[in-house]
């Protein structure tokens, strides 16, 4: 078993835990007061990359991320997170267009599942979709959040509503 890593970094958007595994980032969440427990080990060196790239991304320097990730989960969770790394920056897609895009366009409610369980906040860019309505729908860290992030990204416009419905 591997020996993990993290460290927590303040952000425009709060606190977040990073937690790296050997070589690639595993979990980026957002921080509750609560240690990864385990195997985990502060460290800031091992998290350096991933907090430099997050400050350059709040700091409107970022629009893509390049350190490693290592995605665990499901093939089908794998193929949802894959599809979300291709939602470009500023841009937003629904949970039928991933379901669409990954070859299963009936599996919106299981892409909506897959989000939710998306162990890499910000960089798995899973504030990018909203509801096929166009409301923003759930997000992990709250609505105020997933706005706060579309906005800083420019896809926040007067057609996204900011409504609570599922997608």
């Amino acid at each position: 078993m591997d020996v993990l890593r993290y460290s927590i970094v303040e952000s425009p958007v709060g606190r977040l835990a990073i937690v790296m595994s050997r070589a690639a980032l595993l979990r980026l969440e957002f921080h509750r007061g609560i240690s990864p427990g385990g195997d985990c080990i502060y460290d800031e060196a091992a998290t350096e990359a991933v907090r430099g790239e997050l400050s350059e991304y709040f700091a409107g320097k970022r629009r893509e991320f390049s350190v490693p990730l290592d995605l665990r989960g499901s093939e089908f969770q794998r193929r949802c997170w894959r599809e979300l790394l291709r939602i470009p920056y500023g841009e937003t897609r629904s949970y039928g267009d991933i379901a669409r895009a990954i070859g299963s366009p009936r599996a919106f409610r299981a892409v909506g599942m897959a989000n939710h369980d998306n162990p890499i906040a910000i960089i798995v860019p899973c504030h990018r979709v909203i509801a096929s309505g166009g409301s923003l729908c759930g997000y992990g860290g709250g609505l105020d959040i997933k706005r706060k992030l579309l906005q800083l990204e420019g896809a926040l416009t007067a057609g996204l509503d900011d409504g609570a419905t599922a997608g």
